[in-house]
């Protein structure tokens, strides 16, 4: 049976810790990996028709910009680890998103860096990886 992680990613040094964690453990189990970005996206109920085309607009200039600037690079630092490696890139709140792209990839397991505020901010407002550890579908290790 192969072990597939899901790294959350967005090219923060966290995130990098993460995918180095990833792709070690992925290595020694023989498994994969699926390298996810995830853009925060709210929808708007007020928009004119014109304010929802220009949205859709800009929201596919910056799927673009993020496959580009940190999925592909993410992805070329691993093109000598021997591993499968896939990318997931959707808009969406990230620790939903994070957790619905290990159910629709078969993952086993979700991996991300610790980043953010330890403060009072993080404890009222949550944070990724409290989120995440309480709703997602598979075990989450969070990388300091």
């Amino acid at each position: 049976m192969s072990h597939k992680i899901v790294v959350g990613y967005d090219g923060s040094d966290s995130a990098k810790a993460a995918l180095a964690f990833a792709t070690t453990l992925a290595g020694e189990v023989g498994g994969s990996l699926v390298v996810a970005h995830v853009l925060e996206w709210s929808p708007y109920s007020f928009l004119t028709p014109n304010e929802i085309e220009e949205r859709h607009r800009r929201r596919g200039e910056e799927l673009q910009r993020a496959e580009a600037a940190i999925l592909a690079p993410a992805v070329d630092s691993l093109k000598d680890s021997g591993l499968e490696v896939e990318t997931a890139l959707k808009y969406g709140n990230t620790a939903t998103t994070l957790g619905e792209i290990a159910k629709t990839t078969g993952a086993d397991q979700i991996v991300i860096g610790r980043n953010g505020e330890p403060g009072l901010s993080s404890r009222v407002f949550g944070s990724v990886a409290i989120s995440l550890a309480q709703s997602a579908p598979v075990p989450v290790t969070i990388v300091p």
